[in-house]
């Protein structure tokens, strides 16, 4: 008995030390890391907000298509199975991945590919999305020109869509 209360009472101690550190006064606010900037994902209508080291600058979709890379991408997105967990334009099991290149660099997309388990790990975006929708992405194990391909494919459908909506 005077064990596990000594736990509890570490535990709790513990506990409040880690809590009550952590506030800051008023005028004193956080600073980011220089490596790392701001980030907003809009997944299936809510949003995650973390930021990350991949996640800076440019917008994959910002440049253009490389329509014969995107091709290739559309055969990968079907044969590695990507489509049982992503779509375009709904939610399956995974985020929806309509306009992902206009709110993902090709640099934070192409290292959720390549290794999808170091950035669950690692990267504050892609942990946000393994808490929200319970499901680990798969290593597929493709080159970096592959995931580059896939990600062409990605932005070939943006742009499709963007067209079509005007």
């Amino acid at each position: 008995m005077r064990r596990s209360s000594l736990a509890v009472g570490f535990f709790l101690s513990a506990m409040l030390a880690a809590g009550c550190g952590g506030k800051k006064s008023e005028g004193e606010t956080a600073a980011p890391s220089p490596s790392s900037t701001p980030a907003a994902a809009a997944t299936g209508g809510t949003s995650v907000l973390a930021t990350s080291r991949y996640d800076s600058g440019p917008r994959a979709g910002e440049s253009p298509v490389d329509e014969a890379k995107a091709a290739q991408g559309e055969k990968l997105f079907q044969t590695k199975g990507c489509t049982a967990c992503h779509a375009f334009g709904k939610r399956v099991t995974c985020p929806d991945l309509a306009g992902v290149t206009q709110r993902r660099t090709a640099a934070w997309m192409e290292n959720q590919i390549l290794h999808p388990d170091v950035m669950t790990k690692e990267d504050p975006i892609a942990h946000d999305l393994f808490a929200k929708f319970s499901l680990q992405m798969p290593n597929q194990k493709l080159t970096e020109d592959e995931a580059r391909a896939v990600i062409e494919f990605a932005k070939h459908k943006d742009k499709g869509a963007a067209a079509a909506a005007h």
